[in-house]
């Protein structure tokens, strides 16, 4: 609320004259419009309070920086400075420009989030003009002379022109006009009928229509959350519109003035709606995001109110943020961000379901979400308006477990909980002590949350937002709305995991069988569901630490996995869990899993079947909680190969899992498919490949080769692409006559037309041919559309036959976007002779980009190094390129020296490819 007193506006961030210097100016304009024609008075109004603007906004700036978290005296003055520009050129208009007698009889109002007082720097303005009567031409022409002066100085108007019986009709129409005028303030002209106005709107319009309106702005509010993408934990907020974002809490303010006609927020207090430190909270969450957005005006230099990726680092920097605790500054500025936006949550939530309980007669519209009826309560609850609340208030924390038993009774019920429960949870955290914590009772209370009624998600969103989940298991509290800056990762750390157990719930309930067949049978077959659960709330709990998060999880797990209740074999399988909850992931996505030794390997490492399965579910659960679109179909065939292979293995014993019996397998597979091929052809086609060529292709690729090599001249080319569903890619297969860098031309002609890499293999023949099958996708991460493939195929055969140079071609396409710049990943480059028998395996971890995997693939290629095989995982900015390779001598790369001269040569065909993609 902007407050003037005699003296000017009070508590702005800088003197008021510092901002507008209203005599000096109005002197000015004074003296410039003696003897001045209408056009040149216009001409100096402009240039005056165009400078006027300028100074003062720099003046507001220059505060911010000094005092970064001072967004209320901010946002009053920028409203000062607009009130100012806005009544001055009324003023010059009015007496210089188009002077009339009787020029009176019209109000300028400030209206919606102007008319309360408070602007972001470039915050739309809203005005009306209120007249008396009928609009008079010289009132038309007023208001559009004001209208030009207004655009000429870069401000954004919004106008209106009406009268006081025109306001009440549209108020009564329209709920987003009866919301302007409900914030409506007197700028300047007839000031009787601003109130005569007022006077007509509260007897007129508002009273009596207290529930109709508190229900359209519910309405609105959950539309508004799920435009946005109804989460309040999204990466990418949205401060104003968003959920727990500026708009919940000024529909929080709307509908307390509606109501009780309140000034301010601070009166709820006085009326009972608001405890002193429910009001605390709501201050300082306004306060925060209020200066998040103001910053982010000024970042951006225009009205932008999405936290994006690249204004989130300089929006921390600008606010004092700093690096520590092994967490970047922006992480941290996150994470106090998402905490104030958990309280926006509790604080509204807590105060429109009281007004809409007592004020909106028809059944409350988040009820209206949840269609079951509910069942009979247990006899320390009742049932309020389809809500859960207290029987006995005064006694009810007699019983501490009684905090446990308020969520199970509401997930049993399918009740939500009644805020005035939430309320005297979250006052009385302290009672969840060590010693509640270590009470078998509450552990076996909790477990039910979890394993008993078929959705724990409810159960824990609500417990988290409350502080429940965090003072029960208080090493869960670091995580609470921890952001992971990077772009694969959705969610916050807590509701990420909080995600997961939703996925669990889904799979369990047969949800997902036909998309999660192996996950499903498993979980059908059955598995230790107090293990899988419990390892699954505490997969992510050590992260934002310096140390391995899952080291450091293991550890914080060892400790709270006997404290709800688990015995000592569960606690051990729930530790090893959480240490290795990504080993199935990193395997399927960054090894070669058509090598034997990997699922040897990952055998030895699992070791039971039970632990198998536990492990295929909670990956599953990790990637699919992750976000939307991150778990699809090339993922899902990845970890359905990896789980079938170790789970034959471990049924039929590991020694099976070698090259020889998979190439007897593939060859007698290749000859059932090639029945009508003659015996001396079959012989000629299984002679000519090396061992290596038979164990890492499906018996339809390796067909589809049979056929392309067969009669291939000596300067053909031929290409085959094919969409793969089962894969969610595009199958792109390669034969022709073998040369040195053959797997970094084809890379380079792939990225030439935007192909994302996923899965590549290159294989030699004895007779001197090349087969190469690459499996790509579109940019969105699918599969290319049919009538692309022609064209796709065109423009390789340009690029491999030399009419394209991709070296070249690649400078102009190889860029990183703007708004993906801020993120930093680290280069590391290992490598790994013990991984597979035959080959080194060179694992580049570094930031992506499109040209990333030819810049490799070429590097090596240059230092002599063949690639029998790639694979490609990324992890939003981050790629992960894993190489299979062999000397020129078909040896491995077991000398040091040439390890250390790749791992210089790679680092700089990175660094070189990263700049050019900046530039």
């Amino acid at each position: 609320m902007l407050v003037v007193d005699d003296a000017g506006p009070v508590d702005l961030i800088c003197p008021a004259i510092e901002i507008f210097d209203i005599e000096a100016i109005q002197a000015e304009i004074n003296n410039a419009a003696k003897g001045a024609d209408a056009t040149a008075v216009r001409g100096c109004l402009v240039s005056l309070l165009g400078r006027a603007n300028e100074t003062g906004r720099e003046a507001i700036a220059r505060g911010l920086t000094i005092s970064p978290f001072a967004s209320d005296r901010v946002i009053r003055s920028y409203a000062w400075l607009t009130d100012c520009l806005v009544t001055t050129t009324v003023a010059t208009v009015r007496d210089h420009i188009l002077p009339q007698a009787g020029a009176s009889d019209f109000a300028v109002l400030a209206v919606g989030g102007y008319g309360r007082g408070g602007m972001a720097p470039f915050s739309d303005v809203d005005l009306m003009f209120l007249s008396k009567g009928k609009i008079t031409p010289w009132l038309e022409q007023l208001i559009e002379t004001m209208l030009y002066v207004f655009w000429d100085l870069h401000l954004k108007v919004g106008h209106s022109s009406r009268t006081v019986k025109e306001c009440l009709k549209l108020g009564t129409e329209d709920y987003t006009i009866r919301t302007a005028l409900l914030e409506n303030r007197y700028l300047c002209g007839d000031e009787a009928l601003a109130k005569q106005l007022n006077k007509r709107l509260w007897s007129d319009l508002f009273k009596g229509t207290e529930a109709d309106f508190i229900e359209a702005k519910l309405a609105e509010r959950q539309a508004r959350h799920q435009k946005q993408g109804g989460q309040r934990y999204v990466v990418e907020p949205n401060v104003k519109e968003g959920k727990g974002g500026l708009r919940d809490l000024q529909s929080l303010y709307w509908i307390a003035k509606y109501v009780h006609g309140v000034q301010s927020v601070a009166e709820l207090v006085k009326l009972d709606l608001f405890t002193v430190e429910e009001f605390k909270e709501f201050q300082q969450a306004d306060l925060f995001l209020w200066a998040v957005r103001c910053h982010l005006h000024l970042i951006s230099g225009r009205a932008m109110d999405q936290l994006t990726f690249d204004v989130q680092v300089q929006v921390a920097e600008r606010m004092g943020y700093r690096d520590k605790g092994g967490r970047r500054a922006v992480e941290h500025f996150m994470q106090d961000y998402f905490r104030h936006a958990t309280k926006t949550g509790e604080v509204t939530r807590i105060l429109l379901t009281k007004l809409e309980a007592a004020h909106v007669k028809s059944e409350p519209l988040l009820e209206r979400m949840f269609k079951r009826r509910p069942k009979a309560v247990s006899k320390q609850f009742v049932a309020v308006g389809n809500r859960l609340a207290l029987a006995d208030p005064a006694t009810f924390l007699d019983d501490k477990l009684n905090i446990l038993r308020l969520f199970d009774e509401a997930l049993r019920t399918g009740m939500l909980v009644h805020p005035d429960a939430m309320r005297l949870i979250t006052a009385n955290l302290k009672l969840i002590d060590d010693k509640m914590r270590a009470d078998p009772k509450a552990a076996e209370m909790f477990l039910g949350l979890l394993l008993n009624h078929g959705n724990p998600e409810r159960a824990l969103r609500r417990m988290n937002e409350l502080g429940v989940l965090g003072a029960f298991i208080p090493e869960f509290q670091p995580i609470v709305a921890m952001m992971q800056y990077n772009m694969y990762h959705h969610y916050t750390v807590d509701e990420h995991t909080i995600q997961c157990i939703r996925h669990l719930a889904l799979i369990e309930g047969s949800k997902l069988t036909e998309e999660l067949p192996i996950a499903s049978t498993i979980l059908k077959a059955g598995i230790n569901r107090r293990v899988i659960y419990t390892a699954l709330l505490l997969h992510d709990i050590g992260k934002g630490r310096d140390e391995d998060h899952s080291i450091l999880g293991a550890r914080i797990a060892r400790k709270v996995a006997p404290r709800l209740g688990l015995n000592p074999d569960e606690c051990e399988t729930v530790e090893w869990l959480v240490r290795h909850h990504l080993l199935m992931s990193d395997m399927a996505q960054k090894r070669d899993i058509a090598d034997p030794r990997t699922v040897r390997d990952f055998a030895k490492a699992v070791q039971t079947k039970a632990r198998l399965d536990l492990l295929t579910v909670l990956t599953v659960c990790d990637i699919r909680g992750v976000g939307p679109g991150t778990w699809n179909n090339w993922k899902a065939a990845l970890l359905r190969g990896l789980y079938r292979q170790t789970k034959r293995g471990m049924e039929t014993g590991l020694e099976d899992l070698n090259r020889a019996k998979r190439a007897q397998e593939a060859h007698r597979d290749l000859r059932r498919e090639l029945k009508d091929w003659s015996k001396a052809d079959l012989k000629r086609e299984i002679d000519r490949h090396y061992p290596t060529y038979w164990q890492g292709l499906h018996i339809t690729t390796q067909v589809i080769f049979a056929t392309m090599l067969r009669d291939l001249g000596p300067a053909e080319i031929r290409i085959d692409l094919h969409p793969d569903e089962d894969r969610d890619a595009t199958r792109a297969l390669f034969a022709m006559v073998d040369h040195p860098g053959i797997f970094a031309r084809l890379a380079g002609a792939l990225a030439l037309v935007g192909a994302n890499v996923v899965d590549a293999r290159s294989y030699t023949t004895k007779d001197g041919y090349a087969t190469s099958a690459f499996w790509i996708q579109d940019a969105d991460g699918h599969p290319y559309e049919a009538d692309r493939l022609q064209r796709l195929t065109r423009m390789i055969h340009r690029t491999l036959k030399g009419e394209v140079v991709a070296r070249d071609e690649m400078k102009s396409r190889d860029k990183i976007k703007k708004r993906e710049r801020a993120f930093e990943v680290k280069t590391a480059i290992s490598f790994d002779n013990e991984g597979s028998d035959i080959y080194t395996i060179i694992e580049v971890d570094t930031r992506d980009r499109p040209g990333l995997l030819f810049d490799l693939a070429r590097t090596l290629a240059g230092n002599h190094v063949q690639i029998a095989s790639s694979v490609v995982a990324t992890y939003g900015e981050q790629a992960v390129d894993t190489f299979y390779v062999k000397d020129m001598f078909g040896l491995k790369l077991h000398s040091t020296t040439k390890q250390k001269l790749l791992d210089t040569r790679l680092r700089e065909a990175i660094t070189a490819g990263q700049e050019r993609a900046k530039a």
